[in-house]
């Protein structure tokens, strides 16, 4: 029973940390602009085909370029232009509605998702792609507890990822500028802030640890849609919710609720 125990709980990490990695996305602009980024997930869906586009692009080079090396220039690329996605949205869907009634915005992400799905499924079709192996396929057993390489990379990666968010939230002028905005957004203009570049970092730094989820999804469950986004999407958006949404550390821990829940 405890080797049983033990086997669930590492793959609860697993999926858990993927779940969390997406609801830092959601957390991070609730806690600046009060308002539900509905089109998150499938800002997650894009940075999973931009994964997969960096690396089938990388692996066709005649160079024979190592795994690991094919695995960070596809996680760099597809969180560079996920991140100019993120800002991209917020710039030219969001930022006119910040003045206007909450339902407005909330129509607007809606709208958001559903043109990032459908041009995605117009471009690429609807055939799902398969995710190249990009992680050595060993399996591992310590103590009648099985795991393989591929699991411990996605967790430690996302812990990594989860750390330095925390500490650049909390120990960096930028995430001093997000608290002030969350906690009084009227007087912060007047200490010198510049809200709008200080939002669009946060839906840029959104955007890229979503994409890096997408790209452990991806490798962990390897088939990908255009519609996978919206089932993802919603999931990531309840951890939010149960972590407290606004909180980022709380978004972590909704992450491996739902993930031992479901596990």
């Amino acid at each position: 029973m405890f080797q049983l125990l033990a086997q669930n709980v590492l793959n609860a990490l697993q999926l858990g940390s993927v779940y969390a990695l997406i609801a830092l996305g959601y957390t991070m602009v609730y806690g600046i602009l009060t308002m539900i980024n509905f089109a998150h997930g499938d800002i997650f869906m894009v940075g999973t085909y931009l994964s997969l586009a960096g690396a089938v692009f990388l692996l066709g080079l005649p160079l024979k370029l190592p795994l690991v090396v094919v695995f960070l220039g596809a996680m760099t690329f597809s969180m560079l232009l996920t991140a100019l996605l993120g800002v991209s949205i917020e710039r030219l869907a969001y930022r006119p509605l910040r003045s206007a009634p909450r339902v407005s915005a909330v129509i607007t992400a809606l709208g958001v998702g559903l043109f990032l799905e459908n041009i995605t499924l117009g471009i690429l079709g609807p055939q799902p792609r398969h995710f190249p192996d990009l992680i050595p396929l060993a399996r591992w057993e310590v103590a009648g507890l099985t795991f393989t390489p591929l699991q411990v990379l996605i967790i430690v990666m996302a812990a990594g990822l989860m750390i330095l968010l925390d500490l650049l939230v909390r120990r960096t002028l930028l995430g001093m500028a997000m608290r002030a905005i969350s906690y009084n957004r009227p007087i912060v203009p007047l200490m010198g802030v510049p809200v709008d570049h200080v939002i669009s970092l946060t839906f840029a730094i959104g955007s890229a640890i979503a994409a890096a989820g997408g790209l452990l999804y991806g490798l962990a469950y390897p088939v990908i849609d255009p519609y996978m986004g919206i089932m993802v999407g919603w999931k990531a958006f309840i951890c939010a919710v149960v972590g407290g949404i606004g909180n980022i550390r709380g978004a972590m821990i909704g992450g491996f609720i739902l993930g031992i829940v479901e596990i």
